[in-house]
């Protein structure tokens, strides 16, 4: 089960599956890259105050598990995530990941991220729809 937190004037469980790709797809995180990348990407979820529940991935792409508040702005938070990732792995393994990559980019620019909850589409459609049924019946 999520975790549920309050806010001042609010309640919420936020959570996004995110992933992103290495630009052109190619296959250049070794097991140290990923390594550091998992330390860098915890490092800057605690600089940002949000939590990162799993991270995994392959060689060309990563996936996280990403719980934050109402306040994060999920543009600003891949920033963070992809700039400061790609940054630090650029100065720390440059010589190894410019075998594979042109131009100094280590991320595609592109990401994909969904909601996750504990209810599926149909049940908050359902829900919402017996509202007014429920209200009335009151």
């Amino acid at each position: 089960m999520s975790n549920i937190y309050k806010g001042r004037g609010y309640v919420y469980c936020i959570e996004y599956h995110i992933v992103w790709c290495v630009k052109y797809r190619h296959s250049v995180i070794t097991s140290a890259i990923e390594k550091r990348l998992h330390e860098i990407l915890r490092q800057i979820a605690k600089d940002n105050n949000f939590n990162i529940l799993e991270i995994n991935g392959e060689a060309d792409h990563i996936h996280l598990l990403v719980e934050c508040s109402p306040q994060h702005f999920i543009p600003d938070v891949m920033k963070a995530l992809k700039g400061v990732s790609a940054r630090l792995l650029m100065k720390e393994f440059g010589d190894e990941l410019r075998k594979k990559l042109w131009g100094g980019h280590l991320w595609n620019p592109s990401y994909f991220i969904a909601t996750l909850s504990e209810n599926t589409e149909s049940q908050i459609k359902e829900y919402i729809e017996r509202q007014k049924d429920d209200a009335e019946d009151v």
